[in-house]
């Protein structure tokens, strides 16, 4: 039996229509995992459900996210959010948290999870973090490492790709700020944005800030090694 993965979908401002990437369903295919889209539910009945079928969940990328939700007022650099889609990944990281299950969040999957466990987020890093920063919203094709990212010794993400420096892409200007226990900082690109977490205290939560679902499609080998690290953990 294949395992099933729960994967988050994006929305237009009206809501009128779920999208998910191609790549990232592609990405748990690849690696041997049937890919489920969600709709948003925010009913914690229904969550609970989602949460105690599925074998593990897949956090997408997409739009910015409610601040309110960490305690603060929206800065004039926020976009587009979507209260239906917070609240719903809120409470089922929450619940897959409380489960033990296996969760991959990426991007602004990353940042949802490090909120769901009360850590906090720069709105928009440009105008929030008074140094030069390194160009997080690529000018390259999707699938082209940009930049690099230190990764820290003995984590999950290192195990994963045995990799002490990985080469990312990036199309991001939102970033985690504050990350607290159980959850660690496991990558950080050299302008100390944090570009990976993972919690100390589950066997598989990864959050990573780039998008390797777009350097899989090119055979990136650390990517391929993430979701086929991801999918194996849901299997157990």
């Amino acid at each position: 039996m294949k395992s099933v993965i729960g994967v988050t979908a994006s929305m237009d401002e009206n809501e009128a229509d779920y999208y998910v990437a191609t790549e990232n369903t592609a990405g748990i295919i690849r690696a041997g995992g049937i890919p489920v889209i969600l709709p948003n539910l925010v009913d914690e009945e229904n969550v609970a459900q989602i949460a105690s079928t599925i074998d593990g969940l897949y956090a997408t990328g997409g739009g910015d996210i409610d601040p309110t939700l960490f305690g603060e007022e929206p800065h004039p650099k926020l976009g587009l959010i979507i209260p239906s889609r917070d609240m719903f990944e809120m409470l089922l990281i929450k619940k897959m948290l409380e489960l033990g299950k296996p969760v991959l969040a990426i991007c602004r999957g990353c940042q949802v999870l490090n909120i769901a466990a009360e850590g906090d987020m720069y709105q928009d890093i440009y105008s929030q973090i008074n140094k030069d920063l390194l160009q997080h919203q690529q000018k390259a094709p999707k699938a082209h490492g940009s930049h690099y990212v230190n990764v820290a010794g003995g984590s999950l993400l290192h195990r994963l790709t045995n990799a002490d420096t990985l080469k990312v892409n990036t199309m991001h200007h939102q970033a985690n700020r504050k990350v607290v226990e159980p959850f660690v900082i496991s990558g950080m690109a050299n302008d100390g944005i944090i570009e990976a977490i993972e919690s100390n205290a589950h066997e598989f939560v990864l959050g990573i800030q780039w998008h390797p679902e777009r350097m899989a499609v090119s055979g990136d080998e650390a990517s391929l090694k993430i979701f086929r690290g991801f999918v194996d953990a849901c299997k157990k």
